[in-house]
């Protein structure tokens, strides 16, 4: 059966089809446990478990962020590792939870989807769906995703959703946070188990290739792949054991 009008979009040059289609089954996926999705991300397990679970603190009970409620999984779907990237965007601050939980409920009211901030329709069309939710929920402005009501995006959100690849109107890869611009590294969640990767290869197997004695070029031949691409994944892999 053909799509319909309601069921695929186009926005400044990305088509995209409803996510409720096609979107759901890759955001829902459980990616990671909850340690690996922290060593991904290059922040502290017990943060991500804060933003995940919420806590409590001081005779106050804090919900979960990125999860509606509670749930006690020590596993990562795909929506929230994307989402928890983007809030480690802010990691040199002190995330304000009661804030942001309201900013991202009232996004996941308005969308109906539970990773809003991993589709790619709140960052185009509906950026001021972003600005409204983020004045509501009185977030402070050094956490504001968009900067005015023209739908200019701060530099956290433009950094975010340039880190992206976005395809089908959802976050299908991302790069990872320790990852410079240039780089070719991607987590993928349908590819090598999410682990990072380029052109389909581990950077983990090619870090460790390089490291066993093999040249560049060796490794580059037996994996088909360039020299520059070898030294993008180990540069990621001292990067990445540096940041841990």
């Amino acid at each position: 059966m053909g799509a319909t009008g309601a069921d695929i979009y186009s926005t400044v040059g990305v088509v995209w089809c409803d996510v409720a289609m096609v979107g759901v089954t890759v955001l829902d996926r459980e990616v990671y446990a909850e340690a690996e999705a922290a060593r991904l991300l290059a922040m502290p397990q017990s943060t991500l478990h804060y933003w995940l679970e919420g806590r409590t603190q001081g005779g106050h009970t804090y919900l979960p962020i990125l999860r509606e409620q509670v749930t006690s999984r020590r596993v990562v779907t795909w929506g929230e590792f994307v989402e928890a990237a983007l809030l480690r965007g802010y990691r040199n601050q002190k995330v304000p939870m009661p804030q942001l939980r309201a900013f991202i409920e009232r996004l996941r009211e308005e969308t109906g989807a539970p990773y809003p901030l991993a589709e790619h329709r709140p960052w185009v069309s509906g950026t001021d769906l972003l600005f409204a939710a983020q004045e509501e929920a009185d977030l402070p402005p050094e956490f504001w995703l968009v900067s005015n009501g023209q739908g200019l995006l701060t530099y956290p959100g433009d950094a975010f959703v340039h880190r992206v690849t976005w395809a089908e109107g959802i976050a299908q890869r991302l790069r990872p946070p320790v990852a410079s611009n240039e780089s070719p590294v991607v987590i993928d969640p349908l590819q090598r188990f999410g682990r990072p990767s380029i052109a389909g290869v581990s950077t983990a197997a090619l870090a460790d290739e390089v490291e066993a004695g093999a040249t560049v070029e060796e490794v580059a031949e037996d994996f088909g792949i360039s020299a520059e691409d070898v030294r993008w994944a180990v540069a990621y892999e001292n990067e990445s054991a540096n940041a841990a």
